[in-house]
């Protein structure tokens, strides 16, 4: 999934940035060429652990030659991916080599797959997801566009997560469960039965606690 042929941009300069640093340097042959900030003009005047901080609108002379991943974990980094793919920006995936993946399963582009998570047979992961550290997705589920599946978390078999779903740490998805777009699981909740659209559901089993939401 990982093209090493071209240097890495990574969107975010925050801590999580950092981490999926670490991650790419685990890649054999992959080359993390420096981090794009797009909120912040200050915070392109300092190097950010060693690399450089590119400013988004400063980047055209790299756009024929590099590739970028988002490193933002909240679902919102929608709009940062929209406006560097606006500008030109070709994105990639990346994948820990610890990292336990079907051959049958299919890994959408900007992936960020975290070590120690496994993903089960037949299942499809739509563009810019992030499957944080030792997470688990089951055979048969599908996840869709910019969704945040944080460390530890557990989607069982069959389940169906719209699009920008976060699921926080250790959290558990039962099988046949469908989450709808833009909800938020709260970390450690149990989900036992269907989520709506756009509410956050917390604790065992999971309900629901707010609504009207947009992600996380």
């Amino acid at each position: 999934m990982t093209d090493a042929e071209h240097p890495l941009l990574i969107l975010g300069t925050r801590t999580f940035a950092e981490e999926v640093a670490d991650l790419a340097s685990a890649i054999p042959g992959l080359h993390v060429a420096g981090f794009v900030e797009n909120l912040d003009k200050d915070r392109c005047t300092q190097p950010l652990r060693g690399l450089p901080v590119f400013w988004i609108d400063d980047i055209d002379h790299l756009l024929p030659t590099h590739r970028a991943v988002c490193a933002l974990s909240t679902t919102f980094r929608s709009r940062f991916i929209r406006q560097a793919e606006e500008i030109g920006l070709l994105f990639t995936s990346l994948i820990h080599p610890s990292a336990v993946i079907s051959a049958q399963t299919e890994i959408g582009i900007g992936a960020v797959i975290g070590a120690g998570s496994v993903i089960g047979a037949h299942s499809h992961l739509s563009p810019h997801v992030v499957v944080n550290r030792g997470a688990l997705i089951g055979h048969h589920t599908a996840i869709g566009s910019f969704c945040s599946i944080q460390p530890g978390a557990n989607v069982a078999g069959a389940c169906s997560i719209g699009e920008a779903v976060y699921i926080g740490m250790g959290a558990i998805i039962i099988d046949h469960i469908h989450i709808g777009a833009h909800a938020v699981v709260g970390a450690g909740a149990v989900v036992t039965k269907d989520v709506p659209e756009r509410v956050q559901v917390i604790g065992l089993p999971a309900r629901i606690v707010k609504d009207n939401i947009d992600g996380r």
